[in-house]
Order: C-alpha cells, then structure tokens, then sequence
C-alpha cells in the first residue's frame, strides 16, 4: 500500500464513483437528450429529474451518515491523543478550533502534535495549511 501523505489523503469508493456514478450520468444526459429530441418531452423531462435526485440523495446520503460519525470518533481520538502526550485538557481550547483544523491535526504524528497544535492556535493556521506543515504524516486509512 502507499504510503499516505497530503497528496494523496483523499479516497474513492469504487462501486460509487466509478460505477453508480458514470451510469446514472449517462442515463441523465440520454434522457436530457430525448427532452429535447423526442415528441414526449415532458415525460422525458420528468425522467431526467429523477435521475438529478436519484445522482444528489446517493452523493449526500452515503456520506452523511458515516462522517457524521466519523467526526465525532476523530474528535474523541485527538482529544485523547492530545491529553496522552501532553497530559492537558484538548477541551479546555478545543472551541477556538474550526472543524477544517481539527480534522486536519489528526494528520500530525504524536511528536509533532503539541508543537503544530500551538502554532495553529497562535497562528491560526487553515486545514489546508497544517496539512502542509506536518513532517511526517500520520496515515488516517479507515476513513470514508
């Protein structure tokens, strides 16, 4: 497997991406295409509005559920990792953090933690920008 890092963190769902997705794109446009080249229109029309929502509800609905739960396990797992190494309280600045730097922090490794963790509060560092400053990334693999 390779090795994890910022380049390559983000993670596709085969049976999603590559395949529920290209067919139900291809059935939209061949429907869009019968909306305007067939006699039933309106029926067509119709169709392709189903294919819309069937395309939106799959996107929201296979994620919401899982990163809604994946986020609360990644908060509990840095609150922990952070008290383990410093012996402090994540909770007592954990407000002062947004979601986007949070989550990114979980990408630090154990040494690095502290320091890039009171950088991002001194600082205010973005996600995008703590994922560029960790040294040696720490692969998170499990999420969806």
């Amino acid at each position: 497997m390779q090795k994890q890092s910022y380049k390559n963190h983000i993670r596709f769902y085969p049976p999603h991406h590559f395949v529920y997705y290209p067919i139900i794109m291809t059935f939209l446009a061949f429907s869009v295409y019968f909306t305007f080249t067939s006699e039933d229109n309106l029926i067509w029309a119709f169709i392709s509005v189903i294919f819309v929502v069937l395309f939106c509800l799959a996107f929201m609905l296979r994620q919401h559920y899982a990163l809604t739960l994946q986020n609360r396990i990644v908060r509990l797992e840095l609150r922990y990792r952070y008290f383990s190494i410093t012996g402090k309280r994540l909770e007592d600045f954990e407000q002062q953090l947004n979601d986007d730097q949070l989550f990114a922090l979980r990408f630090a490794p154990d040494e690095e933690l502290p320091t890039l963790m009171e950088r991002t509060l001194n600082e205010n560092l973005s996600g995008k920008a703590i994922k560029k400053a960790i040294i040696n990334w720490k692969a998170d693999l499990d999420r969806v």
